[in-house]
């Protein structure tokens, strides 16, 4: 009965309500530019990271509803807990924006019967959704509207990092990252624990996508505002399987949370003894 209420609340709930709900990510600009190496221990303590995804904690939030957040369940499944959870991380400087993610997972799957390049969401995959700048108008892959997909594909095949945005006047543009926009890496079983656990590291120029999306693009500033969700796919077999969706319910970008970029951050600090 929970699960019914709070999914009938979501559809009565307004994208800019929702959108409220969701507390500001705080996006902190990098000093140094880092290697794109599949390591992210050069700024993941540097980046907005707010801790550990799994399906239990999407359960607590807002945005959650059980037909779209959702695992794949072929049976003899492992617990929860162990087929997907994830850190993810995101920062930005005056060229870039930098994605990354650690992600513990009970199985790589990249293979679609059915492929077409742009069904990043048949395979895994990690795909940042950012709106910018970001204009609280709801629209649907439209003018600002860009994603940012890394299919965890180690042949890193032409359509392994894809753009899927808007412009002034057209919805849904889908084509590959060009080279010259991105650099991103996979580092599968970076902890010994399991063949398709792996590390995402990715830079994304700013200036060769988000300026072709929208017209109004200005280099980023510090108190700067935009949009953002991040949609983690896991199908583990499935034709259309399991996926996260956080900081928002789907295309729709008036759910999405507000970002707000922040000067640089300091590492957490431990006291001496």
């Amino acid at each position: 009965m929970r699960k019914i209420l709070l999914a009938l609340g979501l559809t009565l709930l307004g994208g800019g309500a929702l959108s409220a709900q969701i507390p500001n990510l705080y996006l902190p600009k990098l000093d140094q530019s880092p290697a794109i190496d599949g390591d992210l221990a050069e700024w993941k303590e540097l980046s907005f990271s707010d801790g550990v995804w799994d399906i239990y904690r999407l359960r607590q939030t807002p945005w959650f509803d059980p037909a779209r957040n959702r695992l794949t369940d072929h049976g003899k499944e492992p617990y929860p807990e162990d087929d997907l959870q994830a850190r993810y991380y995101t920062a930005w400087d005056s060229q870039y924006l930098y994605l990354g993610a650690e992600v513990k997972d009970n199985r790589n799957d990249v293979d679609d019967p059915e492929h077409q390049d742009k069904r990043w969401y048949f395979k895994d995959c990690i795909c940042w959704f950012i709106e910018a700048p970001r204009d609280r108008a709801p629209e649907f892959f439209g003018q600002g509207d860009n994603a940012f997909c890394f299919v965890i594909d180690t042949r890193k095949p032409p359509y392994g990092a894809w753009w899927r945005y808007g412009t002034p006047d057209s919805t849904y543009q889908e084509e590959p990252l060009p080279k010259s926009a991105v650099d991103y890496q996979l580092h599968m079983n970076p902890w010994g624990r399991g063949p398709a656990d792996f590390v995402l590291e990715a830079r994304v120029d700013l200036k060769a996508t988000f300026a072709r999306s929208d017209p109004r693009w200005t280099s980023p500033q510090v108190g700067d505002v935009w949009g953002l969700e991040i949609v983690h796919t896991d199908p583990d077999g499935g034709p259309y399987g399991g996926h996260f969706i956080i900081y928002g319910t789907g295309d729709d970008d008036s759910t999405w949370g507000e970002a707000i970029l922040t000067g640089p951050i300091q590492p957490v600090e431990r006291l001496a003894k």
